[in-house]
């Protein structure tokens, strides 16, 4: 597996976008990962090489963010909010009745590849909790009763984009 000339140019071409290339490095993961799905090592080592920076530099990042996916996901992502507002709001419920929903634990994939649940660190809309982010739509305050509905729209959606979609910057 390996990014297309248009990917990889697409990247470099970024990278002249800002006074130091590394700045780059998060938009250049986002087009990775939309072009292959996730980030794969292999993937990850190319990126590296593009930034002339060590592959556990680049792992780093990508651990870190749980935007970043090392392994196949879902169609749909859902961030379920663990931190403190949302947990005193009920988070963990929703997060248990997510999962017994969808019949996975979180970080898992449905069997049809349709959903990843994803227990997420605070994703600021404490105002929402307890809240999820669906594929990219933040909805809250959520109650048992609301999930049906919030699975089945996400279901009908287009699933997670890319925030840095790769036509926009190679024309940059």
């Amino acid at each position: 597996m390996m990014l297309s000339e248009k990917t990889r140019q697409s990247i470099l071409s970024l990278q002249k976008q800002y006074p130091v290339k590394r700045s780059a490095l998060i938009p250049a993961l986002h087009m990775a990962q939309q072009e292959i799905g996730y980030l794969p090592l292999e993937i990850q080592k190319e990126v590296a090489a593009l930034f002339e920076l060590e592959p556990s530099e680049v792992n780093a990042v990508v651990t870190f963010y749980d935007m970043f996916f090392e392994k196949p996901v879902g169609k749909h992502i859902l961030h379920v909010c663990k931190n403190v507002s949302c947990m005193l709001r009920g988070a963990d419920c929703l997060l248990k009745n997510v999962c017994e929903k969808l019949q996975i634990q979180p970080g898992e994939t449905t069997a049809d590849g349709a959903f990843t649940v994803i227990a997420s660190e605070c994703l600021a809309a404490c105002d929402r909790a307890p809240m999820m982010l669906v594929d990219e739509k933040v909805v809250g305050p959520i109650k048992e009763e609301d999930l049906d509905r919030i699975l089945a729209e996400a279901k009908q959606g287009k699933g997670h984009p890319s925030p840095v979609p790769i036509e926009e910057t190679a024309h940059a």
